[in-house]
């Protein structure tokens, strides 16, 4: 769609208002809107002016004049609104109209534009699996006096001792695939597909998940990279408002409940050239070519250092904890889930690609697949050896391994705060090609250290005061 299709769009369906979105540094959608009135062929060249000072990770104060540059090709109608709406994503531009460094939709841009400069492919495919929780309620407060949280669901096994429960609770790590009344957020998450589908947005199924308390997952269909990463924000977009609507909320939190699963966000890529793909060889371990394992082996020498982008939260690191199902292992296999790469089993080429565990959604999708990719370059550059590198394959069941076996196996970083040191010292692949600048890592690692691990670490823990309360 051209800003021309967009005008008539507008006509046709008699819109009245356009909404402008883009994404801050953490990655959150922020949106003006605009009335049709007000837009011309020229609004989509010219941009729409606004103070890059008030979001996020972006400029100070003494040089916030900033330009949003919608993407005609985004645009769709959004049904939530209560007047005919047009929702557009745009891009992020100084004054001069020259596209902003830390935009992290040009950052995604540019790490596909990177790819074609090396020849190695044309492009990069990504599937994400985004879990989710859906809840009846939540409540937090941090006060200087007292900070306390609680999440309620009718699924909770806490429930089942409630006067009027009928029962139909979900015991821990027992959600996956129950039946209706049992999986009591169906009919919400078949809503939520529809609101996905209005939006222009392929999706190949939903389900429950593992854990208790309405956790859920639905599967988008692959697409290009910065197309995908749109994706994840329109899904969080369309999943909160259907919720919204039936007087619940969501949340993609790595880990808002104590004793059962997380929320992770496994992505699944692969690499194409001339309309082919890349990672398939019939005679390779688990039919993958050599190319594929190089790429597999950047993503794992480089994994302490990406988790920085794909695992960006202090709450990151209470779902990945070793000894649980969570996939801290740096190793890849053809079946072990609790290995960070796993490699779906099928034998068919278009088909073929690898599965990275260890993300979550807390970040930002354009900077997390940005990131991933260059890792995969840098070893497909380096041809770089996963099993020589000590990267497996593991086959055998890591629970079952013996403590002598389970040394030789590293393990993704334990916090936010080493992911952060990490990338302070393994950054120079993700500038190659000048996908990302250094000020924009810098800033990522100082806003992240900052605003969040130092707020998390100055204040008592509730646990700490059952631990240390009396003693």
């Amino acid at each position: 769609m051209k800003a021309e299709d967009v005008l008539r769009t507008i006509k046709e369906k008699n819109i009245e208002m356009i909404d402008v979105h883009i994404v801050d540094l953490p990655g959150v959608w922020q949106h003006v809107t605009i009335p049709v009135s007000e837009v011309d062929v020229d609004t989509f060249t010219d941009g729409i002016p606004f103070d890059g000072s008030s979001l996020r990770g972006f400029r100070g104060i003494e040089e916030s004049d900033m330009l949003m540059i919608p993407d005609a090709s985004t645009a769709v109608v959004d049904p939530f609104q209560s007047v005919p709406t047009l929702s557009v994503i745009a891009d992020v531009a100084d004054p001069l109209k020259v596209p902003y460094q830390r935009d992290p939709r040009r950052i995604a841009k540019n790490a596909e534009e990177y790819l074609k400069q090396t020849g190695i492919a044309d492009t990069s495919f990504w599937g994400p699996e985004l879990e989710f929780f859906i809840f009846d309620s939540v409540r937090y407060s941090n006060q200087g006096h007292e900070a306390f949280y609680a999440v309620d669901s009718e699924e909770g096994h806490w429930n089942s001792g409630q006067e009027g429960s009928l029962g139909h609770t979900v015991r821990a790590k027992e959600g996956y695939f129950p039946t209706s009344p049992v999986d009591a957020t169906a009919g919400i998450r078949t809503a939520m597909v529809k609101g996905l589908q209005a939006f222009g947005i392929r999706v190949e199924m939903h389900h429950h998940e593992v854990a208790t308390a309405g956790q859920g997952e639905i599967d988008l269909r692959f697409n290009t990279l910065t197309k995908q990463a749109d994706t994840v924000l329109l899904y969080k977009y369309v999943l909160r408002n259907v919720a919204h609507q039936y007087g619940k909320t969501v949340t993609f939190m790595p880990k808002p409940l104590y004793g059962d699963n997380g929320n992770g966000m496994h992505v699944h890529q692969s690499l194409w050239k001339d309309g082919g793909p890349l990672f398939y060889e019939e005679s390779g371990y688990a039919h993958l070519s050599e190319l594929a394992l190089h790429y597999i082996a950047g993503i794992l020498t480089h994994a302490p250092a990406l988790l920085a982008f794909t695992n960006p939260s202090t709450n990151s690191y209470r779902r990945l904890v070793p000894g649980f199902e969570a996939p801290v292992n740096i190793v890849y296999s053809a079946g072990n889930r609790s290995a960070a790469i796993r490699i779906p089993s099928n034998n068919v080429p278009k088909a073929k690609r690898i599965e990275f565990r260890t993300p979550d959604s807390s970040g930002n999708p354009y900077l997390a697949f940005a990131a991933i990719l260059m890792a995969g370059i840098d070893g497909i550059r380096r041809k770089l050896d996963p099993a020589k590198l000590g990267f497996g394959p593991l086959d055998k069941n890591v629970y079952s391994l013996s403590k002598a076996e389970l040394e030789g196996i590293q393990s993704v970083p334990g916090s936010l705060s080493e992911a952060l040191a990490h990338l302070e010292n393994d950054y120079e692949f993700l500038t190659e090609g000048g996908v990302f600048s250094e000020d924009l890592i810098q800033t990522w690692i100082e806003y992240k250290r900052t605003a969040e691990v130092a707020q998390v670490n100055l204040r008592p823990h509730p646990m700490e005061f059952e631990l240390y309360f009396n003693q």
